[in-house]
């Protein structure tokens, strides 16, 4: 902790990392405002279904080409003007009652405007601090990422059943706009300029270790879909028993980050730390008591911020600073995607087989990607010693003979 604590004295880090915390805060309320929203209005959760399937396709869509273009206009201008974008649309879709259709239309909108605040600050991170503390601030944002995924959705449910929807999709709008607005504030986001990548958009994963970054996330998120939906299935949509489990289990994510954040990232790191998530969701599979799924989720969660930590230190080493960008977008995506694979293979285990099911699928995620780390290891950089910051960009200086 004593590491952190000198990390959080660094000028700036505190602040940006409380900003692009509060401007990330919509992205656990958005997804749940809008299904009870849509469901309230057109009772259907299939309708809901389909415009948070629009949504998502949005933002799986938006993420490397958004973050891209942050090198050719710059951070600001993009942020604000994809926060303009999603802010209207959400508020529409609060505000006005209208077809499936056109929910769907504005859906994918919101997607494909959500602002890339979380590829632009770990861009800026190598830029704020020295190379011995980039790897743990890597880790300690892991960590407290997880601060939205215990709060987000208790808050914008209690809202959204207790005083209304409409007001439940208002208050995502109006923290999207307030933490979005101090966020491009900040001082740092004048300071750092991302240059302008000259080479074609998807080339950057043509790199070993941002492919398998991807990878990684997507197989993890997809772990951890499935493990919300077997949950959900396992105590209903209005136990308090699922909220308490879930939240120990992104509690247990950031005590790992916390805890191994310190710990040197070598080429078995991800291995590792990929294997104490399937030993715990392998475990979480022998009973569904609320006690033992508690204590094994929590030992499940201990590997994930640690995980997300070895990710984003790779990607940042292994690509040119112009590309940190469009890398993290990619590895985004791939997060989406394996969000919406574990929610879809859940699903269907649990109509066939009941709530183990969920965890079974949970557990072969994971499994996985230990698989993948350990036949691919030798792609996977050994960052011990090593200057975790991107490569710098190089051009031809004109010289006069």
């Amino acid at each position: 902790m004593a590491g952190y604590r000198e990390l959080l004295r660094t000028p700036g880090v505190g602040r940006i990392i409380a900003a692009q915390l509060t401007a990330r805060f919509p992205n656990g309320m958005a997804s749940l405002a809008l299904l009870l929203h849509v469901e309230q209005v057109t009772d259907s959760y299939g309708a809901a279904g389909l415009v948070l399937a629009a949504a998502s396709v949005g933002q799986g869509i938006a993420g490397p080409v958004t973050s891209r273009w942050m090198g050719a206009w710059g951070m600001r201008k993009v942020l604000t003007l994809t926060l303009i974008v999603c802010a209207c649309s959400i508020a529409t879709i609060a505000l006005v009652e209208m077809t499936v259709p056109a929910y769907m239309a504005l859906g994918l909108v919101s997607g494909l405007a959500t602002p890339p605040v979380q590829s632009a600050v770990r861009t800026i991170y190598p830029k704020m601090v020295n190379s011995r503390q980039l790897t743990p601030l890597f880790s300690l944002d892991a960590s407290l990422q997880e601060i939205i995924w215990i709060l987000a959705p208790v808050v914008i449910t209690f809202v959204s059943t207790q005083v209304g929807t409409v007001e439940g999709l208002l208050l995502v709008v109006a923290i999207l706009v307030g933490g979005g607005a101090w966020f491009i504030s900040s001082p740092e986001l004048g300071r750092v300029r991302i240059p302008r990548s000259r080479r074609r958009l998807g080339l950057v994963l043509a790199k070993p270790p941002v492919v398998l970054a991807t990878v990684s996330g997507f197989l993890l998120i997809g772990a951890c879909a499935a493990v919300e939906a077997g949950v959900v299935a396992t105590f209903g949509h209005s136990g308090l028993e699922a909220g308490l489990v879930l939240a120990v289990f992104a509690i247990g994510s950031l005590a790992g980050g916390l805890g191994f954040g310190h710990l040197p990232i070598g080429r078995w790191a991800m291995a590792r730390r990929l294997a104490i998530v399937a030993a715990g969701l392998a475990l979480a599979m022998t009973s569904l008591n609320v006690w033992w799924l508690g204590g094994t989720l929590l030992i499940a969660g201990a590997g994930i911020a640690p995980a997300f930590a070895v990710m984003f230190a790779m990607t940042s080493i292994s690509v040119k600073f112009s590309e940190t960008a469009e890398a993290y977008g990619w590895i985004g995506t791939g997060q989406l995607i394996g969000a919406a694979a574990g929610s879809a293979v859940a699903g269907f285990l649990i109509d066939g087989v009941g709530p183990r099911g969920a965890y079974l699928a949970a557990t072969a995620f994971a499994v996985v990607g230990v698989v993948v780390a350990v036949v691919f290891v030798r792609g996977f950089p050994d960052l011990r010693g090593r200057d975790a910051s991107p490569i710098p960009d190089t051009e031809p200086v004109s010289t006069i003979l």
